[in-house]
């Protein structure tokens, strides 16, 4: 056992050693950062960051155990080498009674990032009580945002209570997220777990959420976004859209939605787009091996999205829907229709494949609506198609 242990000593030893040898370590803590979760420990974070952002050679930023007041940090890059890992075994606390700020905790022009853990919690409720009693309330803050990056991982994060959005992805290429959770009441407005926007290559795994709105939506300009083994509810479910609110909208495409357990959530798989003439596309999509688990609308394409019936009533959607396919979706509908296509007149819904629906709705046989769309079906269909 003494030399089981002296070997094990030895090898922690030589780890440590290399490591520091390869890499710059910064501790948020030798820059001044009290884990008291009173004092703001925002320029101690941000000093850390511009060590481990100038290093020649890869860095890594630690954020001990303990709780962190951070008014605000946006971590600036480029940086001098691209491969930087923050660890952060903490907790961060944001700033409460509705602060200004539109973003709490954001990376900007970074490539070659890695975030390793850690809980952020945007402590929202003074901001949910403003939206809930419909008066007039700032732009609520997004929580933790990946901006104009590439080469993004975030692992093991989670995310409690955001004023709005948990996560935003902008403009960005190449980000993974893994083993995160994003959590939040199931009345809590506006608290979607990541929204991507003008974002490639994006992938979403083995993840959890549970939050008042989307639990992933997408908007203009997404493509190539892989989504996988995802436990979605209470929410909205995960979205493609609103689309089509703006002229000159770039489109959303290639899109794989796979392996999602949706559990008492509004929406299951939902294209939604304004009832605007605005021009754009959403085409190569993919949604398969799906579990409902009682929602509201399992399967469901909206092009008639006009809230308060204001600026757009009676017009017809400019979106072109093409190319989307339904594989193996399971599971129990909370209403009778649990798969529904209201298409644009203008732009008819065309391309849209069914294979393999099983949905009830009360142990009974659900029902299907289909308005303007064009398509096909192949084995069990459950509700029968109105394609």
């Amino acid at each position: 056992m003494v030399q089981k242990m002296s070997i094990l000593l030895l090898l922690l030893f030589l780890f440590f050693s290399f490591f520091t040898a390869t890499h710059a370590a910064y501790n948020v803590l030798d820059f001044g950062a009290k884990p008291d979760g009173r004092t703001d420990a925002k320029k101690a974070f941000l000093k850390a960051w511009a060590a481990a952002c100038g290093a020649a050679k890869p860095a890594m930023v630690h954020v001990p155990s303990g709780r962190y007041f951070v008014s605000q940090a946006i971590f600036l890059g480029p940086c001098k080498n691209n491969k930087i890992r923050v660890f952060i075994d903490g907790t961060i606390l944001a700033p409460t009674g509705n602060n200004r700020d539109t973003q709490w905790i954001t990376f900007k022009y970074v490539d070659g990032l890695s975030i390793y853990g850690g809980t952020l919690d945007g402590r929202g409720q003074s901001m949910w009580a403003c939206k809930r009693a419909r008066r007039s309330c700032p732009i609520a803050t997004t929580s933790f945002t990946i901006g104009q990056s590439k080469n993004v991982l975030v692992q093991g994060l989670t995310s409690l209570n955001s004023e709005g959005f948990h996560m935003s992805i902008y403009a960005s290429s190449g980000v993974t997220v893994k083993r995160a959770k994003f959590l939040a009441p199931r009345d809590s407005p506006n608290t979607d777990g990541i929204h991507i926007q003008m974002s490639s290559y994006v992938n979403i795994v083995s993840s959890i959420m549970r939050t008042g709105d989307d639990c992933i939506s997408m908007g203009a300009g997404t493509s190539a976004v892989w989504i996988e083994d995802i436990k979605c509810g209470p929410g909205h479910g995960i979205s493609i859209g609103s689309l089509g609110g703006l002229p000159k909208e770039p489109g959303v495409q290639n899109i794989t939605v796979s392996k999602v357990v949706f559990s008492g959530t509004q929406n299951g798989l939902r294209i939604k787009t304004w009832g605007k003439p605005h021009d754009g596309y959403v085409k190569g999509v993919v949604f398969r091996h799906a579990v409902m688990n009682n929602v509201q609308y399992p399967i469901v394409v909206d092009q008639n999205y006009c809230p308060g019936n204001i600026n757009c009533p009676g017009q017809s959607s400019g979106i072109k829907i093409s190319q989307v396919s339904y594989t193996n979706i399971r599971g129990s509908s909370a209403t009778p229709v649990a798969v529904k296509f209201d298409c644009s007149p203008r732009n008819p819904c065309i391309g849209i494949g069914l294979r393999d629906i099983k949905l009830t709705y009360k142990n009974k046989p659900a029902q299907s609506f289909c308005k303007n769309v064009k398509g096909s079906t192949s084995g069990v269909m459950n509700p029968p198609s109105c394609l």
